[in-house]
């Protein structure tokens, strides 16, 4: 049987937000498992092996957990970033040398990419990559970053990214192909969903409490809305946690005392994600950069259309399966507006246009692509 090792930054570890960063990456392995045997290499907060021979989860120790807050712009950071790459070459090298791997998937670009490449060198293993919005539009702003990033990339026997734009800039640093692969995750099997036909209507928010994310602008433009708009609105959860999480609930506190429904629901794992947007009507995005967050494919098998601010994919999504509103720019005044339109409008019209898109996010159909493509011998 074929051997894929799958090297990510990204997997869940028990610490409060590692479900939301990694259960997709845990799904696709489990999926990828049903193909060929998969040992997967991530971090923790100890060294660890759990699992069995076809499918095994192994974890290097590292200094600091989430490794996604450590930036090469803080000097601060260096120290632990210096450890993380030792620690995670190290482990890698290890698991070649006791093991036959036939393709080495790095999630992601860097340091996974990095890693995956040194044994490439010294090794002949082939690797390929799937890149995240992170490596293109925070890393490879930096000079010499930069370089490194596109050497991984370049060397990469593929090269596949989670949006169409994203894939482009990929494409465009590299000077070679990058495929668009979806991310997805497996949720349970959802039966028909009642939406309201009319408001009031119940809205979700579910992501890190993050700029990128615009959590400080969905509250700016809640603060905004009207009493008449509140009329219209059942309730308001808030899932999720992040550096912004204590500006966050100060604005919320305010709206509370006014009066608004507004809850907090903080980290939420992968079963209680799903009850959420499932007991939603309208699935609020106001991300300032995006390409396809994970969310808004859990939306389309949730059965929930979306209110979105309109970068990365979004926008072509939702007008290709008209799946829900988006505003006109990344501003809370905007945003407000496409709040307001979706509040006079009925969810269950855009139900034809879920069901269509959640078929472009089968884990199933995209493990069998992948490995299909990871394992083919060139030529």
């Amino acid at each position: 049987m074929s051997h894929i090792v799958i090297v990510t930054t990204s997997f869940p570890g028990g610490q409060p937000g590692s479900e939301a960063a990694g259960s997709f990456v845990s799904d696709l392995a489990e999926e990828l498992a049903r193909y060929a045997r998969v040992t997967v290499l991530a971090p923790g907060l100890r060294e660890d092996v759990e699992g069995g021979p076809d499918y095994s989860i192994r974890r290097f120790r590292a200094p600091y957990l989430p490794l996604s807050l450590l930036h090469p712009m803080n000097l601060t950071h260096w120290p632990k970033i210096l450890q993380v790459l030792r620690l995670g070459k190290a482990a890698l090298f290890d698991v070649v040398e006791r093991h036959a791997i036939d393709h080495i998937f790095a999630l992601w670009a860097l340091p996974s990419g990095y890693w995956a490449r040194q044994v490439f060198q010294t090794r002949g293993i082939p690797y390929s990559v799937w890149v995240l919005g992170s490596d293109m539009w925070s890393l490879s702003t930096i000079p010499v970053v930069r370089t490194l990033l596109r050497t991984v990339l370049r060397e990469s026997r593929h090269r596949f990214a989670d949006g169409r734009g994203l894939a482009r800039d990929v494409e465009a640093l590299a000077g070679c192909a990058c495929e668009f692969l979806p991310s997805a995750r497996r949720l349970a099997r959802v039966d028909r969903k009642v939406l309201s036909a009319c408001p009031p209507y119940k809205l979700a928010f579910l992501g890190r409490m993050h700029p990128n994310k615009g959590i400080d602008l969905l509250f700016e433009a809640l603060g905004r809305l009207e009493d008449e708009d509140w009329t219209k609105i059942s309730g308001i959860k808030v899932g999720g946690g992040g550096p912004l999480e204590g500006k966050v609930r100060g604005d919320g506190l305010t709206l509370q005392r006014s009066g608004r429904p507004i809850t907090f629901c903080g980290y939420l794992d992968k079963s209680k994600a799903q009850e959420l947007i499932t007991w939603a009507d309208w699935l609020l995005l106001p991300s300032r950069i995006e390409s396809i967050p994970l969310v808004f494919s859990d939306a389309m098998m949730c059965q929930c259309p979306v209110i979105s601010t309109p970068v990365g994919d979004l926008p072509s999504l939702i007008d290709d399966y008209q799946v829900g509103i988006y505003s006109s720019l990344v501003t809370p005044e905007s945003y407000v507006g496409a709040i307001r339109r979706a509040l006079r409008r009925s969810p269950i019209e855009y139900n034809d246009g879920m069901r269509a898109a959640a078929r472009q996010f089968d884990l199933s159909l995209i493990a069998a692509r992948l490995v299909a493509q990871l394992l083919k011998v060139p030529g």
